[in-house]
């Protein structure tokens, strides 16, 4: 029958129309910005850099530049710090002391992510990014980038509560590596301390050569055949 389709349209959507005043998951219209859709706990827009405790000193990025050349777009800066400095753990630590992003070339492809060997930089799901101007406004510096691991358990807690766990994994594989050599140095210096050592003496007494024995002459044997001399 023609027109079979339309009708069926229409009764899905008078059927959305009038559930709508009893359930609200009918409602299809958010009134946003007032009210806001829930984000998936996958979604992603640009990246950000993690942190630890402190913005600057707990920042995980080392300035490998890793994410730079990687980035297809080429829409990160990083400029490594001429020297270390304590991280929140108190380990000396090269740092980025310029870290930027341009959000007007990034395409949020989260290669940077999938590189980076020190879990340092993760997809953010601000979207609200807009700006009146094209070029300064829309690059992000370091100071803007870096938020919290709290902040990152908020938005992908699944995710970030696996990172914690290699991280933690990691750090107690070092910490019992280092208990390992500590120990066994300790021995080696113990067993050093246990074992006496003689005195070298200074002088040595000569030791005497022997003499070679010296040959007696001995007369001559007469020889029987020969007449004997004359006197």
């Amino acid at each position: 029958m023609i027109g079979t389709g339309v009708l069926k349209g229409m009764a899905v959507t008078l059927r959305n129309f009038a559930g709508s005043y009893f359930d609200k998951d009918r409602l299809i219209t958010v009134q946003y910005p007032e009210e806001r859709t829930p984000l998936a706990e996958n979604y992603r827009n640009f990246p950000f850099l993690v942190y630890d405790k402190d913005p600057e000193a707990g920042l995980r990025c080392v300035a490998c530049k890793i994410c730079e050349k990687e980035c297809p777009p080429q829409c990160i800066y990083i400029v490594k710090s001429d020297e270390k400095k304590p991280d929140y753990m108190g380990k000396p630590q090269f740092y980025p002391a310029t870290f930027d992003i341009d959000i007007s070339v990034c395409m949020s492809c989260q290669i940077c992510v999938e590189v980076c060997p020190f879990e340092a930089i993760k997809m953010d799901q601000v979207y609200e990014l807009s700006r009146r101007e094209r070029f300064d406004a829309l690059l992000l510096r370091k100071s803007d980038l870096a938020k919290s691991n709290d902040y990152y358990h908020n938005i992908h807690p699944t995710e970030a509560a696996e990172v914690d766990a290699v991280l933690a994994k990691a750090a107690a594989e070092a910490e019992a590596k280092k208990k390992a050599a500590a120990a066994a140095a300790a021995a080696k210096a113990a067993a050093a301390k246990a074992t006496p050592t003689s005195a070298t003496p200074t002088t040595s007494a000569a030791t005497p050569t022997p003499t070679p024995p010296t040959a007696t002459p001995t007369a001559p044997v007469p020889d029987p055949t020969k007449p004997a001399p004359q006197t």
